[in-house]
């Protein structure tokens, strides 16, 4: 389009709130009014069941619950006084905690907690994660450390970095159940660590999780330092601003209250109901028009800023466990979904910037502009340039070689990385989740896939078990064939392979291997 024609969009589709030092552009998305017209019609419906949802209706029948993460940034919002005052109560009681450890009136073993270590799975590390990258420091009064796996490598990894300084971390294991195994497993994990020392765990460890779970028993019989509340109106992918981001963040020295009260902001932004004037309407109108309401083209997210390089990961849990559903609401088959992937800008010019530009166009790209480049001046790296010009640079020049093309575009520019508006970007791709979902009639607060993967794990255990035991019952050498025929699992050839496989590389389970090379001929047999 002609340049005159780019500012008169431009500055015909830009939405742009002053005071939350925000804008969204989405002239650059290659769309004509009329072709709208019914779509905000349906968003009219979205907006509306929106809005019965912060007003506390059953959101997620086949659990029976309310989704309720918008009451924990405004929970006056909330359906019940109950869950109104147990929200600012947790609130109060994470400032103060983090007060009595940050005075040293809570400590370790060997002084004053200098470390963190959170230990979650999913939207229980991902969002804590996010914000601690976005918004600490190296002098935070706490340094975050994360067991996000149940990777063996990855939690020596973690606790070597931490070797000789357990007796100055606390640990904070977040599960709403208390039954997740990665995360129990790095809990039993950190807890053999902290006996190593000498330490006691409990001395050094706070839960956060549901009201009655294991994990609370838990904590409640071995007196640890202190236990706060997972709901269950709040799901793990939206939790970040209830105790599961709240708590870490306030401990790392983040100011929480203004990651609230950003969310809030954009919460209250994000109810207006002309979708030409809401960021989240109009953000999931885009996805829908150039996806074909199908998800038809992938969401790439290039924020220009280091700080938040862990945020596309954040948004792949959001968008793709929220969205990716096999079945609509009335249990149609439809395969909903969009594939969310990206890192930094200008780190990803250098990587898939050139497929994005001149490859296959299924995809479209938002960026993420960062008008503050630093807190101290800047020095010119040439006559009258700065490092940061040359990323703004860079992104304007990426933004315009996407637009040559005819790549959809979408922009949104914050003023600085703080935590207000850190809690507003939360704030505006959650409730933009919420309002795709409506358009495309899927549910977006349950996750049945996640649930299968975890009970085909748990069949996976149970097989190994028993292949240890035929093992050690039946002497000598045996193929993988030999093996599931003795089990009756015949048809499971493959898995109990792979299981022996994994069993005979780690010495220490005492399984070994031998024979050819081809699968079907390896033997193996236990090394009592």
């Amino acid at each position: 389009m002609p340049t005159s024609s780019a500012w008169s969009r431009f500055c015909q589709y830009l939405i742009s709130d002053r005071e939350l030092g925000f804008s969204l552009d989405v002239s650059r998305v290659r769309f004509a009014e009329s072709e709208l017209a019914s779509l905000f019609a349906r968003m009219t419906e979205a907006l509306d069941a929106m809005q019965k949802l912060e007003g506390g209706a059953i959101a997620n029948p086949d659990e029976n619950r309310m989704v309720g993460h918008y009451w924990l940034r405004a929970p006056q919002l909330a359906p019940t006084p109950e869950i109104t005052a147990e929200i600012q109560s947790t609130q109060m009681a994470i400032r103060e905690f983090a007060d009595q450890v940050h005075s040293g009136a809570i400590e370790g073993a060997e002084g004053r907690f200098q470390f963190l270590l959170l230990i979650g799975i999913g939207g229980s590390a991902l969002g804590p994660q996010f914000v601690a990258q976005a918004l600490g420091s190296p002098l935070d009064p706490i340094l975050p450390f994360f067991i996000d796996n149940t990777d063996p490598d990855g939690i020596d990894t973690t606790l070597g970095e931490l070797d000789g300084q357990l007796g100055r971390t606390l640990v904070v294991v977040i599960s709403k159940s208390g039954g997740t195994p990665e995360t129990r497993n790095g809990m039993l994990e950190v807890q053999k660590a902290y006996e190593g020392a000498g330490l006691s765990f409990a001395e050094h460890a706070v839960a956060v999780t549901q009201a009655g779970s294991k994990m609370d028993q838990t904590a409640q019989s071995q007196n640890w330092l202190k236990t706060f509340p997972m709901w269950d109106w709040v799901g793990g992918r939206t939790s970040v601003l209830s105790a599961v981001g709240l708590l870490p963040a306030a401990l790392q020295g983040i100011g929480i209250m203004e990651l609230l009260d950003g969310a809030a902001s954009m919460d209250r932004l994000t109810r207006i109901t002309d979708p030409w004037k809401n960021p989240a309407a109009l953000l999931a109108t885009m996805w829908y028009h150039i996806g074909d309401g199908v998800g038809a083209k992938d969401m790439v997210i290039l924020p220009y800023k280091d700080r938040l390089s862990l945020f596309s990961r954040y948004l792949q849990q959001l968008v793709m466990e929220s969205l990716g559903k096999e079945l609509d609401r009335q249990g149609k088959t439809v395969h909903q979904g969009i594939a969310v992937y990206g890192n930094k800008g200008s780190t990803d010019q250098h990587a898939y910037i050139q497929q994005l530009r001149d490859g296959l166009p299924n995809f479209f790209a938002t960026f993420i502009e960062v008008l503050k480049d630093r807190e101290l001046p800047s020095m010119d790296v040439e006559p009258g340039i700065t490092a940061g010009d040359y990323l703004h640079g860079l992104m304007l020049g990426t933004r315009e070689a996407l637009r040559e093309n005819r790549r959809d575009t979408i922009t949104i520019t914050i003023n600085a990385v703080t935590a207000r508006s850190v809690g507003a970007l939360i704030a505006l791709y959650e409730r933009a989740v919420g309002l795709y979902a409506e358009l495309i009639n899927v549910n977006a607060y349950h996750q049945p896939g996640v649930e299968a993967g975890k009970k085909a794990a748990a069949a996976v255990l149970e097989l190994e078990l028993k292949i240890v035991a035929h093992l050690k019952s039946v002497p000598g050498p045996q193929t993988a064939e030999q093996i599931s025929e003795a089990l009756s699992v015949a048809d499971n050839v493959e898995w109990v392979y792979k299981i022996l496989q994994h069993l005979a590389a780690n010495p220490d389970r005492q399984i070994m291997k031998s024979g050819g090379d081809a699968p079907e001929m390896e033997t193996f047999y236990y090394k009592s």
